[in-house]
């Protein structure tokens, strides 16, 4: 069986047909499905969407069970949680719904965790960390774009020069270069290749 464009997250499992991992969509597997707008939901309350998978909370006032229900709680209506809690050997703590969430100094609202500027982040050499709010996921470094080649998904350089997206002069010449372009101007004429008389 032979893929085209790849299985992203997934396998090849005939022409061109890719069977997904739980958790991701789309014809080459690439998207990430989101649990929380599947019908029955998967959760009782609350649900925040997360890269291949999801998490449930509850509404302040209840704790989150084992089985992802949430069943009413004194203590946790007490405690006012932003989203939900836990009671863990008589002690009442505030949960997050994401790792990359965390509890505010307060101990009842999450505040996000910056996976990018903290350096938890691993993104391949060739790609940027982007922030979102309890996660993060990389992207090609400006001037690259995602493209699925010899088996599997790199970023690979834009020839701005011949998709058009370079602001040379009409009097000039358009280099590509590594992840940008240059411009020149045409001979007879001089200047940064943005301006040329």
């Amino acid at each position: 069986a032979t893929c085209g464009h790849g299985c992203k997250y997934g396998e090849c499992m005939g022409p061109n047909k890719c069977k997904c991992f739980p958790g991701f969509t789309g014809k080459t597997c690439n998207q990430d499905l989101n649990e929380c707008g599947l019908r029955p939901r998967p959760c009782e309350h609350r649900c925040m969407n997360t890269h291949g998978s999801y998490k449930c909370y509850c509404l302040n006032g209840y704790m989150l069970m084992p089985d992802g229900t949430c069943a009413s709680s004194r203590t946790c209506a007490m405690v006012n949680c932003q989203y939900g809690c836990e009671e863990v050997k008589g002690q009442v703590q505030c949960l997050c719904p994401s790792g990359g969430l965390q509890l505010g100094p307060n101990g009842r609202t999450c505040i996000d965790i910056d996976e990018c500027s903290t350096g938890k982040a691993v993104c391949p050499y060739n790609r940027r960390c982007v922030n979102t709010f309890g996660s993060y996921y990389c992207k090609c470094q400006l001037g690259y774009e995602l493209k699925y080649a010899s088996g599997r998904y790199d970023c690979v350089d834009v020839n701005e020069c011949v998709t058009n997206t370079h602001r040379c002069n009409l009097h000039a010449e358009c280099l590509n270069t590594k992840g940008s372009f240059q411009c020149k101007c045409k001979q007879g004429y001089q200047g940064s290749g943005f301006d040329c008389a």
